[in-house]
């Protein structure tokens, strides 16, 4: 009976090895992905590349949530954060008119409960000379600013919330880096 003990040794000490294994595996990654920053500062002197050619200059003061951020060739969108105030990019192929895509915006903001757009829309063009609509909403506690942009095949979809506080002090600068919005010359 002595072989087949220290066989059964072995096969103890090689599945407490495994379980150990698949424990640190199980309970340590996702111990050390939570202890990593999910916010990336962010140059304000330099384009954000989003997706599919879109860049855009993010605000002084901003940094990246890369837990919300999905970069793309096709598609993709980032969160800024300036302070407390989100601010979200997101682009997706689009063959509609602008006044479609702001209508389709409008719709996402009201389908999330407690959310209101306040009646009318201004218009707002980047420095690219690409012509947008603009607006604004709110839920309890926050306001918000959005603005819709359609071009060369692709809608860009702007949302920015934040207190009654913090919005009105982070707003120009975000203002700012909305009109810096550039779109990839089709070839």
């Amino acid at each position: 009976m002595g072989h087949g003990r220290q066989r059964l040794l072995r096969n103890l000490w090689a599945s407490l090895a495994v379980a150990a294994t698949v424990a640190v595996i199980g309970l340590g990654l996702p111990a050390v992905n939570g202890a990593l920053p999910s916010a990336r500062a962010v140059s304000a002197a330099e384009s954000y590349l989003i997706a599919a050619g879109v860049s855009i200059r993010p605000p002084a003061g901003a940094s990246v949530d890369v837990t919300q951020t999905q970069p793309g060739p096709r598609e993709g969108s980032v969160l800024f954060v300036v302070g407390t105030v989100r601010y979200a990019v997101v682009i997706v192929p689009f063959t509609g008119s602008l006044a479609s895509a702001a209508h389709r915006l409008r719709e996402k903001i009201t389908d999330t409960r407690g959310y209101q757009v306040a009646v009318g829309e201004t218009g707002l063009t980047t420095a690219q000379g690409v012509n947008g609509r603009q607006g604004t909403y709110a839920s309890a506690g926050r306001i918000g600013r959005y603005a819709v942009f359609v071009a060369y095949g692709l809608s860009v979809e702007v949302t920015v919330a934040g207190s009654d506080g913090d919005l009105p002090d982070a707003l120009p600068g975000i203002t700012a880096s909305i009109r810096t919005l550039a779109f990839r010359m089709a070839s």
